[in-house]
Parts: C-alpha cells; structure tokens; sequence
C-alpha cells in the first residue's frame, strides 16, 4: 500500500506540475531510468510520512487547479499529451486515482474478507 501511495504522489506531481505547468521532470522518480517503477519504492519510509506528503502533493494540485481555466493547455513540449487541457487531465487524474483506490480494496477485501457496498 505504501508504494501505491507513493505512486498516487508522484502521478499527481507528473500530471500537474511537470506536463500541465512545464516542470522539470528530473524531480519525480517515475523518470529514474537506472530504477524500474521507481516512484512506487518507498525505501522503508512509514506509510504516515508517505501519505503526508501525498496530502501535500494534493493540495499543490489544488493550488494549480485554482489557478487555471479548464481549457488551459499544459506546457511540456517533451510528453505527447504535453498539449491535453487541463479538463483531459483532471478527468485522467480521476481514472488514475479511482484505479489505484480499486486496487487498493481488493487488497482490503483479500485481508478481511468483508465487501463493500454489497
């Protein structure tokens, strides 16, 4: 789970800072190419630490959401999508997220056996 989250800070970093806002991709370990899926490794770090800073990571994705139109276009001339708006990457987050959160029950489900709704 750890890694996950890890991984949800990070995609939420690539997505608004470095593709929307034109960032520098050298600060996200998604872009590590001596380490394969290197924005899911955690390094032993405590899960409280990990979703503080995914906290975090939200709250500066908030700020730019806050800032820009919906039709506002990102600025990193090196990603294919560089150039998708800012409503294409919001509704991408949300699949990324509501993925990863599936994931995450199934993982839940495994352990206790209970189910959600139903």
């Amino acid at each position: 789970m750890a890694g996950l989250v890890s991984h949800m800070r990070w995609t939420e970093h690539i997505w608004l800072e470095v593709v929307f806002l034109g960032g520098d991709k050298k600060e996200n370990p998604a872009f590590d190419e001596s380490s394969t899926n290197a924005d899911w490794h955690t390094d032993g770090r405590p899960l409280a630490e990990l979703l503080a800073e995914y906290e975090a990571q939200c709250a500066r994705s908030n700020e730019i959401v806050a800032a820009a139109g919906l039709d506002d276009l990102g600025r990193h001339p090196d990603f294919h999508d560089g150039s998708a708006n800012l409503r294409w990457i919001l509704i991408h987050l949300v699949e990324e997220t509501g993925r990863h959160a599936g994931h995450a029950d199934i993982v839940r489900e495994l352990l206790d056996g209970t189910k959600g709704y139903f």
